[in-house]
C-alpha cells in the first residue's frame, strides 16, 4: 500500500511521530541542510504538513506544495501560519487549543494569584530572613468581590472564567460577538480595562491583536489592577508595560509571554512588580501529548475523508 506524503516542518512528540512514521512517507524539512532545495525536490507530492505555531508557513512556502490539502499544527497559535492564503486555496488548518484548554486556564489562575499576592517577594522575604528581620510582611487586597475581565472569551477563556468564580470573582469580557452566558459583556478592551480590577488576556496573536493592550488600556486597569498575559507577547505593548509598571500606573502583572523570547526585556524582567513564567502554560507532559496527538488524529480523519477533529476554520 502506497503511504501518502506528509511534510514535517516542526517534529510532533516522539510518541506522535512514530505513528506518523508508520502511517505516511515523513519528510523532514525541519531537518534539511537546505530547505528551500528541500522544498522544490519534495514539496510537490506532499498532501499535508505537520507543523507548530513557531514555524513559519508562508505564501512563498506554498508555491512549492501544489498538491497541499491539509496543515496540522501542534500549537493553538497559529500566527506564523499564512492562513488567510490556505483558505484562498481551500487547505484545511487545524490546530490543538481544546487540548491545552485546562493547563493554560490553570496557569492563568496560577499567575492571578502570585501576583494579586506577591507570592516571589513574599518568598523572598521569608528566605532572606526579613520576615524575622523586618516583621509581618505587608497587607495585600483579596481576590474575592474583584473584577475579573477576560479579553477573549473562547474556550481557553471560559476556562479562565469558570476558575475565578469560585473565587468570588465579578467576571466580565469583551470577544469578538457578544457570547451565550450571563458575565458582562463590554464591547471593546478600553471599557473592559476601566471595568476591571484584574485583565486577562487570551486571544490570538497576529497582527489584528498586535498591541491591543496599550497605554491607555494599562492606565484604565490602574494602579491597583493585575495584567495576566497568557495569550501571545506581541498582543501587549511592552514598552507600555515596562512604562506602566515602572511608574505605578499598573499595579503588577503575571506573563507566561513575552515580545522577544526567550529573551525578554531586562527592564521587564527586573522589576519587582512581575511575575514572571517561561511561556509553559501548556506545559505538562500529558498535555503536550494530547496536543501531538490531535495532528495524529487530525491526518488520520482527513485521509479516511471523516470530519477534523479541531479545524480552525470551515471550508465551503
Amino acid at each position: 500500500m502506497t503511504k501518502s506524503d506528509v511534510l514535517v516542518m516542526y517534529p510532533a512528540r516522539d510518541k506522535a511521530m512514530a505513528q506518523l512514521e508508520e502511517a505516511y512517507t515523513l519528510h523532514r524539512y525541519d531537518e534539511a541542510a537546505d530547505k528551500p532545495a528541500f522544498l522544490r525536490e519534495f514539496g510537490p507530492r506532499c498532501e499535508a504538513v505537520v507543523t507548530n505555531g513557531h514555524a513559519a508557513l508562508t505564501g512563498e512556502h506554498l508555491e512549492h506544495l501544489p498538491a497541499l490539502k491539509i496543515v496540522a499544527c501542534s500549537s493553538a497559535g497559529f500566527e506564523l501560519i499564512d492562513d488567510a492564503a490556505l483558505r484562498a486555496r481551500g487547505i484545511w488548518l487545524t490546530n490543538s487549543s481544546d487540548a491545552l484548554l485546562d493547563d493554560v486556564a490553570d496557569t492563568a489562575l496560577m499567575l492571578t494569584l502570585a501576583a494579586r499576592r506577591q507570592l516571589v517577594p513574599a518568598h523572598a522575604y521569608v528566605q532572606s530572613g526579613d520576615w524575622g528581620r523586618k516583621g509581618m510582611y505587608p497587607l495585600l487586597s483579596s481576590i474575592r468581590g474583584k473584577r475579573a475581565g477576560i479579553v477573549g472569551l473562547g474556550n481557553i477563556g471560559s476556562a479562565i472564567a469558570a476558575r475565578l468564580l469560585p473565587l468570588g470573582c465579578d467576571i466580565g469580557y469583551t470577544a469578538r460577538s457578544r457570547k451565550p452566558v450571563d458575565h458582562l459583556y463590554f464591547a471593546d478592551v478600553l471599557s473592559l480595562a476601566t471595568w476591571s480590577d484584574i485583565l486577562v488576556v487570551i486571544v490570538p496573536g497576529g497582527e489584528v491583536t498586535k498591541a491591543m493592550i496599550n497605554a491607555p488600556v494599562l492606565e484604565a486597569l490602574g494602579p491597583a489592577g493585575t495584567l495576566i498575559n497568557v495569550a501571545r507577547g506581541s498582543v501587549v505593548d511592552e514598552p507600555a508595560l515596562i512604562d506602566a509598571l515602572s511608574n505605578g500606573k499598573l499595579g503588577n502583572a503575571g506573563l507566561d509571554v513575552y515580545w522577544n523570547e526567550p529573551n525578554p526585556d531586562p527592564a521587564l524582567t527586573s522589576l519587582p512588580n512581575v511575575t514572571l513564567y517561561p511561556h509553559h502554560a501548556s506545559g505538562t507532559v500529558e498535555t503536550r501529548d494530547a496536543m501531538a496527538q490531535l495532528v495524529v488524529d487530525n491526518l488520520a480523519a482527513y485521509f479516511a475523508g471523516t470530519p477534523l477533529l479541531t479545524p480552525v476554520y470551515a471550508l465551503g
